[in-house]
């Protein structure tokens, strides 16, 4: 038995069954056993891959889309350049090689990312000490400072706990993590009816909620409506608000059951794009998107960079190239990367165009 299971069956035989953010936010960011503070999950040796470690093309034209906002929102200094949960660091490390070629943006800005696993932190370090741009880590959001800033959140929200309610003939019951009579955790429902969520869904249904996303969502864009800049998430996810759960564990890049070994698989939940625009919304800012991940990035011209990279490569390297953007922008299928990934930006309300975003 792992000592996060071994912790998290003493809490539920204390306090009874517990909601199941809370069971991700201990499964997830743990100070001692959380997944990310265990380990580092990225690349082929890790558990999952995402879009920046498939290729540069991907970092580099975030940062060159950065250095196009900075100069539409009239070039403000100093920008912050953030990224919320950064990774390995991979991402801002090709975005700051592309922003070479825009010296006025590389010199305007310092760049602040969010993280709270020591190991990522010491990846990150590692990954963008060459680079002469003031750095700083945050644990929280919160601590980020005042001020313009043009924020990347790649593959965070999906991350961010989420809680799901199912509908019954006596009305809402949330759905909580027990113990059963084996000692492993299960799914129950609160003894107590809840609240209703404002849906008219059949009895059965389930939805999902994804509170802490939505209230950071509507701090974000607060600071962006108020302060400047700009805010792009990029994520796996749906356009319409729906009933289901999509909750998944992934381990070996394969999907495991959620509660089958805590602290030991990532746990994720599809983004909910239409609710976090609408809490960008009611707090003041404008929303560009939600466009799929290959409209977006075709609209920067990541084609064109992939012919660029292609001129000077060997044959193994451009079939590498050409794998690597075929990932990142198919839409064959609904599961396919370009099709399952959506980009959404939110502005102050007077920036009405977005480069990657149709007017």
């Amino acid at each position: 038995m792992s000592e996060l299971l071994r912790e998290l069956r003493e809490i539920i035989a204390q306090e009874g069954p517990i909601s199941l953010d809370r069971y991700m936010s201990l499964a997830l960011s743990h100070p001692r056993y959380g997944y990310y503070a265990t380990r580092d999950p990225f690349g082929a040796t890790g558990d999952f891959i995402t879009a920046p470690e498939i290729s540069q093309m991907f970092g580099e034209l975030i940062g060159l889309w950065a250095a196009e906002v900075w100069r539409l929102a009239g070039g403000p200094r100093p920008m912050r350049l953030i990224e919320l949960g950064p990774g390995r660091g991979t991402l801002m490390a090709d975005a700051l090689r592309a922003l070479h070629s825009v010296h006025a943006f590389a010199d305007a800005i310092e760049v602040h990312l969010v993280e709270t696993s020591p190991r990522l932190i010491e990846a990150q370090r590692t990954k963008l000490a060459s680079f002469d741009t003031p750095m700083h880590w945050h644990a929280r959001i919160e601590e980020l400072p005042r001020g313009a800033a043009i924020i990347v959140a790649n593959e965070f929200f999906d991350a961010l706990p989420v809680q799901h309610f199912v509908r019954t003939a006596e009305g809402w019951y949330e759905r909580r993590v027990a113990v059963d009579a084996d000692g492993k955790l299960t799914f129950g429902l609160s003894q107590q009816a809840t609240r209703a969520n404002g849906l008219s869904v059949p009895e059965g249904s389930l939805v999902e909620i994804g509170s802490i996303a939505r209230e950071m969502m509507r701090e974000l864009a607060k600071k962006i409506g108020s302060e400047g800049g700009a805010l792009l998430v990029i994520d796996y996810g749906y356009t319409q608000t729906q009933t289901g759960e999509t909750l998944q564990g992934v381990r070996n890049h394969g999907f495991v059951d959620p509660l089958h070994a805590p602290g030991e698989c990532d746990l994720t939940a599809h983004v909910d794009f239409a609710a976090l625009a609408r809490e960008a919304e009611a707090a003041g800012a404008r929303v560009h998107g939600p466009v799929t991940q290959a409209q977006f990035l075709s609209a920067l011209g990541i084609a064109e960079r992939a012919q660029m990279l292609k001129r000077n490569a060997r044959p193994a390297q451009a079939e590498a190239i050409d794998a690597a953007l075929k990932r990142l922008i198919d839409r064959s299928r609904p599961a396919s990367m370009g099709q399952l990934f959506k980009a959404m930006a939110v502005t102050p309300k007077n920036m009405h165009a977005l480069p990657g975003f149709a007017s």
